[in-house]
């Protein structure tokens, strides 16, 4: 979701050793009669100006105004969920950017495309070389058909960085009682036993927005597998909500919250409080995506943190970043090619890898540090064919539901199965709509 996020995953590393050649700037083509002769760029994205991509997209911007000179950049940051929310309206509509940073997803870029508010970017990725940049996997969440489902058909988004859900840790915690990084999801709840025991709340959870559903789903993918995963994300059979998998995933997601891993009042948490509470110290433990990795580099320097991947689990939420996608009211399309042209060059690609992002066409020799860790887990996930995308991707709506139901089973407002029956509804619905 963040990143917001498919027939058969191909492996493969999501860094490439050599650089890319890609077109220079300031090529139209035959989109020369389409906001050629534009002098302002308006862009919109939602990355914070201090995580990988933020940084990496503001030094795009820079480098974008040297090789446009007489073009502004209108930039505004907007919020996820104010895009996420509104997107269909704006797009609809002349207040439209010329670019956009935009969630991937059958709900989400591929009901945009559906509906003709982007442009169809397949002969650009041809062009400038974007489409050989990027590997099968990736071009997953890139192509979407003509009824919006991923994995085929035009290409709608580029995305320039890889993300997927893992664990954060606060080292110096787990040093004070004595903790072992867990290697099973049995270790896992012991090292939350613990910490219950001495009175710590293990997990930092924000339920009102993504990340409480993402914890649900990682329960779940210890049950699944691919076959689970492709019908799921991509209707290839019929799903039965009340199987072993998702039941799995409610009924000890619900059990997390009796134990007091999951405090009951993270059913208000926004993402963000939920972030500041861990780089806070408040609490040992925080589940969810590799995006935030660069922003704690950055930022917690009371403690030692570190991550690891879900314990137990082969299959993981994640998948490409999200994608620069161009609406077709857009005004200055031509501009907006270029700039995501520059956005997959090797300096902007190495500058995000070597801030916490994970780039997709960076040079591997110019990655450092601690950033290789979180750049090796990905290639670890993704040659494994372990990216299982997100639940929320499923259906138009699909994310409210999840997050209002999650809400459910952290507040006791909702049992397990009734959760499941909330969530199954919306989805088959989308199915029956589809024809499936």
């Amino acid at each position: 979701m963040f990143r917001y996020r498919r027939a058969g995953l191909a492996a493969g590393a999501v860094l490439l050793a050599t650089s890319l050649s890609l077109a220079a700037c300031g090529g139209g083509g035959d989109d020369a009669n389409e906001g050629a002769d534009a002098k302002t760029l308006t862009l919109w994205h939602y990355e914070g100006p201090t995580s990988a991509m933020g940084i990496a997209w503001n030094k795009a911007i820079d480098m974008f105004k040297a090789s446009h000179p007489g073009v502004t950049v209108k930039f505004e940051e907007k919020g996820f969920e104010q895009i996420q929310q509104n997107a269909q309206m704006i797009l609809n509509s002349d207040s439209a950017p010329d670019i956009m940073e935009y969630n991937k997803g059958n709900a989400t870029a591929g009901l945009l495309s559906k509906q003709g508010l982007l442009t169809d970017l397949t002969d650009q990725a041809t062009k400038r070389g974007w489409d050989k940049a990027l590997t099968p996997s990736l071009q997953t969440t890139a192509k979407y058909d003509d009824q919006g489902i991923m994995g085929s058909g035009k290409i709608f988004g580029i995305p320039n960085y890889g993300e997927y859900v893992e664990v954060y840790y606060n080292k110096d915690l787990f040093q004070k009682y004595n903790l072992q990084v867990p290697t099973t999801l049995d270790e896992f709840t012991k090292v939350m036993d613990t910490f219950v025991k001495n009175k710590v709340t293990p997990l930092s959870v924000g339920g009102a927005e993504y990340p409480a559903q993402q914890i649900f789903y990682e329960l779940a993918l210890s049950k699944a597998d691919r076959t689970f995963v492709d019908n799921y994300q991509l209707y290839k059979s019929k799903v039965d909500f009340h199987g072993p998998e998702f039941t799995y995933g409610a009924q000890t997601f619900a059990d997390w919250v009796g134990k007091g891993y999951i405090a009951k009042n993270s059913a208000g948490i926004k993402a963000e409080d939920m972030g500041v509470a861990f780089e806070q110290g408040k609490f040992p433990i925080m589940i969810s995506g590799s995006w935030w990795y660069g922003r704690f580099e950055n930022e917690i320097k009371n403690f030692q943190w570190g991550t690891f991947l879900f314990p137990g689990n082969k299959l993981h939420p994640g998948s490409s970043g999200n994608l620069w996608v161009v609406p077709e009211n857009s005004k200055a399309k031509s501009l907006a090619y270029d700039f995501i042209d520059i956005t997959m060059k090797p300096e902007i690609q190495n500058l995000l890898g070597n801030n916490g992002g994970v780039p997709v066409a960076a040079d591997a020799s110019a990655i450092t540090g601690a950033n290789k860790d979180l750049i090796d887990n990905f290639n670890k996930v993704s040659a494994e064919d372990g990216l299982a995308f997100y639940p929320d991707w499923v259906a138009p709506g699909y994310y409210d539901v999840l997050t209002g139901g999650v809400q459910g089973l952290i507040n006791g407002s909702k049992t397990p199965s009734a959760f499941l029956d909330e969530i199954a509804k919306p989805y088959n619905d989308n199915l029956a709509d589809l024809g499936k």
